[in-house]
């Protein structure tokens, strides 16, 4: 029987699943849609238990090296007023840190782990997936090679499909799956170095005063996310703004780019006074090098992810709300139970009904909460305590 595993898309996911998979001693190619992995977005955040994963696969020192780990999450008003802190990671008793990283240098540093311990070979980029079949030993997989247009089969024995928000493999399970769903929150997202940030080890979460019917339409959020600007004295400084523009509805796939350009002038105008940390909000978004929108979109869960030799990991099974800094976690806890029911089982088609079962529970959980966490965080400061609190405890962060 074909034992091999191919696995589509080469982001976090998909590459924590290489190097969980290859520690337990299962052979593992990942094929990728782009012709050149760059070290592309923002900041991103790894909660403990991710942290965790990725420190039994022997990558806890070179997290260590370029992360800061977060200490605290400070919530604010529009005008920097404190209102109450909530500590994270170490300083709430948990064994691993909370880590805020720029995603592509976690990409980079995980694709690199992955070419020094499977081979150079173990990553194809510029393959696209564009259909499979299966039988029963094995998963042919045709892929195209984007530079020539030639396709070609990959066999496997099986495949997981990583390959993100627009996964081509989720969308071959679930023809039906329906729309993205947007909250109707606009998100824009920016980097830039400043002096430290607060006590460089601290988030800031800012809100803006209620309307009438005690909701808020705006947030805006800071945290610092390189270990060698800390070092320096320095914050590399990650920002989010939240701005509700609609009303929540179905979205068109092509409108959710998450590396779509934007302009400062496209922000301010939701924001002028606003203070951070200290800082000017004006200043920290003029001063941006780096400026990108997106929506703040999920899907509906799925009653299953795959069939037979075929299952869904990260974005690609259950795409949810960044409010709870959740998404990129939940990819590498998949990533490790994958690879511990394969080592466990005899028959593979078993031990990927069992990963679907135990995950998808878990993560339907987390998309319902962030669902319910959005809602609160425009809802006043009683509220934000109580609903993270809850998201805490249905997430375990």
């Amino acid at each position: 029987m074909n034992s091999h595993v191919l696995i589509a898309g080469a982001g976090i996911g998909g590459l924590t699943a290489a190097l969980s998979l290859h520690a337990v001693g299962i052979g593992v190619t990942v094929v990728d849609s782009v012709r050149e992995i760059r070290p592309l977005g923002v900041g991103i955040n790894l909660q403990p238990q991710a942290v965790g994963v990725l420190t039994e696969l022997g990558l806890g020192d070179a997290l260590a090296a370029v992360a800061i780990p977060t200490a605290e999450h400070r919530y604010a008003d529009s005008r920097g007023e404190p209102m109450f802190a909530d500590p994270r990671g170490l300083a709430r008793g948990y064994r691993w840190p909370q880590y805020s990283i720029h995603r592509g240098e976690l990409q980079m540093l995980l694709l690199d782990a992955v070419r020094e311990r499977l081979g150079a070979d173990a990553v194809r980029t510029g393959n696209r997936v564009e259909r499979f079949i299966q039988t029963e030993e094995e998963v042919r997989v045709r892929v195209t090679d984007r530079a020539t247009g030639a396709a070609s089969v990959l066999s496997a024995g099986l495949l997981v499909g990583a390959d993100g928000l627009h996964s081509t493999v989720r969308a071959a399970l679930h023809p039906e799956q329906g729309p993205l769903l947007w909250s109707g929150v606009r998100m824009w997202r920016g980097v830039l170095e400043t002096e430290r940030f607060v006590t460089g080890r601290s988030a800031v979460i800012a809100t803006d005063g209620p309307r009438p019917d005690g909701k808020h339409d705006a947030q805006f959020l800071a945290y610092p996310i390189s270990r060698p600007a800390d070092d320096r004295g320095r914050s590399l400084l990650n920002w989010v703004a939240l701005v509700i523009v609609a009303e929540p509805g179905p979205l068109d796939p092509a409108a959710a780019d998450w590396n779509a350009p934007a302009r400062p002038e496209d922000v301010l105008p939701h924001f002028e006074g606003w203070r951070i940390g200290g800082r000017s909000v004006h200043d920290l978004v003029t001063g941006s090098e780096l400026l990108l929108r997106y929506p703040m979109v999920d899907r509906d869960p799925l009653p299953r992810w795959g069939e037979g030799r075929v299952t869904l990991l990260g974005d690609a099974a259950h795409p949810m709300y960044p409010v709870g800094a959740n998404g990129a976690t939940q990819a590498v806890i998949d990533a490790g139970v994958l690879a511990e029911r394969l080592a466990a089982a005899d028959d593979p088609r078993t031990a990927l009904a069992a990963y679907e079962t135990e995950r998808r529970e878990a993560t339907t959980r987390i998309v319902e909460a962030s669902r319910h966490m959005h809602a609160s965080a425009h809802s006043g400061e009683r509220a934000i305590d109580a609903i993270t609190s809850a998201y805490r405890a249905a997430t375990g962060g």
